[in-house]
């Protein structure tokens, strides 16, 4: 091969790998449904006239009852996929807690979903860490695919709906608070 081939090659898949926003991220094809694509950057969001609403889901709540995506409208929403034996999801889930504790009078919902899990495993996790926004158990990872075919290869992962309940963002690696609020308050402060 060329060596100066090699670095184009190398920058371009750095670049497919690191996802986009905009059109590319959502398929505009998806009749009104956001069906996923590719990730968005840190920080950054769909652009409003490019979100679309995802699938809805029902599922088993961890501490009983169920729990229907639909009962989050009018809020701004952070969907975590995340399960007890993903070291990054063990950091990453008692900070947001921290977030959500910081956020939910503001208007924002969070909603853990522990998928390729254990039951027990995750009820214990979320009560060993006092974790008090709601879960939900998705052991097959079905949640992921309701929503958009986002393709659950790897944990954690975050999306972020708009208040009027579109895709707003898809974060397919770990999220610090830093990393969170100012999308969060972006997304509130949009009409």
């Amino acid at each position: 091969m060329n060596r100066r081939l090699l670095p184009v090659l190398v920058l371009a898949a750095a670049l497919a790998l690191a996802g986009c926003t905009g059109k590319d991220a959502v398929d505009q094809t998806a009749g009104g449904q956001f069906r996923f694509v590719s990730g968005t950057q840190l920080g950054k969001t769909y652009a409003p006239g490019d979100r679309k609403k995802p699938g809805d889901f029902t599922v088993d709540k961890l501490d009983g009852g169920t729990m229907t995506l639909s009962q989050t409208a009018g809020k701004v929403v952070v969907l975590n996929f995340w399960a007890t034996w993903c070291g990054p999801c063990t950091t990453e889930t008692p900070q947001f807690d921290n977030v959500y504790r910081q956020y939910k009078g503001k208007g924002v919902a969070f909603v853990g979903i522990d998928t390729k899990d254990t039951r027990s495993k995750a009820q214990a996790f979320v009560q060993d860490n006092d974790i008090s926004y709601p879960m939900v158990f998705d052991e097959q990872g079905e949640v992921a695919v309701r929503l958009g075919k986002i393709p659950a290869l790897g944990l954690p992962f975050t999306v972020l709906l708009d208040k009027k309940g579109r895709v707003a963002a898809v974060y397919l690696k770990q999220l610090a608070p830093k990393d969170l609020e100012p999308v969060l308050d972006k997304l509130l402060a949009e009409s």
